[in-house]
């Protein structure tokens, strides 16, 4: 074969092609063998904790978020919108790790039902990989909460750090059951569309720059991601229970100035309502909506 016989596609795939390669990576990641999938979720939930990370400490000392006797939390710079932003450009390093070095996030894998809904895999199949990776995720996430509460990261900057940390676990415990499952809609539509996207990429370049604005979006508008809320709490928690004293007295608070942050309304009044908002946004609301326009049988 010539070199004038070889032929480079360098256009991106079209949307029928981008749901029958969603297709089957979910067959695929449906029969991944237990232990390497739920090391993958684990991997995954570190890497959108260590996302979680970087937005912290770049929103730390601007970001102005209220106790719940509705004082700052700390000092107010540049205006909110232009915080949210940049908070949301750093974020995205969590997903384009997860995308490009290769492991399981339960948000994105909610796309694995146009492979259900083709009956390519079980209804077992589906609820097995997102209940395997949902778990690793959480592993992976508390553990490097904990990790990063060690190393008394959130006494950086004068405290600023964990003041943030504590405003944004404060405010998330504090949402309304309903509201939690609207934001959490909102999130997995836009990261699932992400991951679509990505579906259509040839290189490496081609899916970065597909997660970055999706993923920038749910994070400047305040939108929830059970995932990402399994670092962004936990550490809360962790700096709130265990903090250095010199910490609280570096930033003016105690503990008592944050009620709403508890295990019980991690659990109750953010994974929960979050978890089930995001299976809507991600697995219909985008997933079931492809399948039904490029691979449904047609009669």
């Amino acid at each position: 074969m010539s070199n004038s016989d070889i032929q480079i596609n360098i256009d991106a795939v079209l949307p029928p092609g981008m749901a029958t390669k969603a297709e089957d990576l979910g067959v695929k990641k449906a029969a991944l063998p237990f232990t390497n999938m739920f090391l993958l979720a684990v991997l995954a939930g570190a890497f959108i904790a260590l996302g979680a990370i970087f937005a912290t400490t770049v929103s730390a000392g601007s970001m102005s978020v209220k106790d719940a006797a509705g004082a700052a939390a700390f000092s107010t710079g540049l205006p909110y919108g232009v915080v949210r932003l940049l908070t949301g450009l750093v974020f995205t390093v969590g997903l384009i790790l997860v995308v490009v070095g290769g492991s399981e996030l339960f948000t994105g894998n909610n796309l694995i039902i146009m492979a259900f809904a083709s009956k390519k895999i079980s209804l077992g199949s589906l609820l097995r990989n997102w209940g395997v990776v949902y778990l690793g995720n959480f592993v992976g996430s508390v553990a490097t909460a904990y990790i990063v509460f060690l190393s008394k990261q959130y006494s950086f900057g004068g405290g600023v750090v964990g003041a943030t940390a504590l405003g944004i676990g404060e405010s998330k415990t504090a949402l309304g059951f309903i509201q939690a499952i609207a934001l959490g809609i909102m999130c997995n539509a836009l990261v699932c569309m992400a991951v679509w996207l990505c579906y259509s990429a040839r290189t490496t370049t081609d899916k970065i720059l597909a997660i970055i604005p999706p993923i920038a979006c749910f994070v400047a508008a305040g939108f929830e991601h059970s995932v990402a809320n399994m670092y962004f709490i936990p550490v809360a928690l962790f700096i709130k229970y265990g903090g250095d004293p010199k910490f609280f007295e570096a930033i003016g608070k105690t503990a008592e100035n944050f009620p709403n942050l508890t295990w019980g309304n991690f659990f109750l009044a953010n994974l929960l309502p979050v978890t089930i908002g995001n299976i809507i946004g991600g697995a219909f609301m985008v997933g079931v909506v492809y399948w039904f326009l490029y691979l449904r049988k047609k009669a």
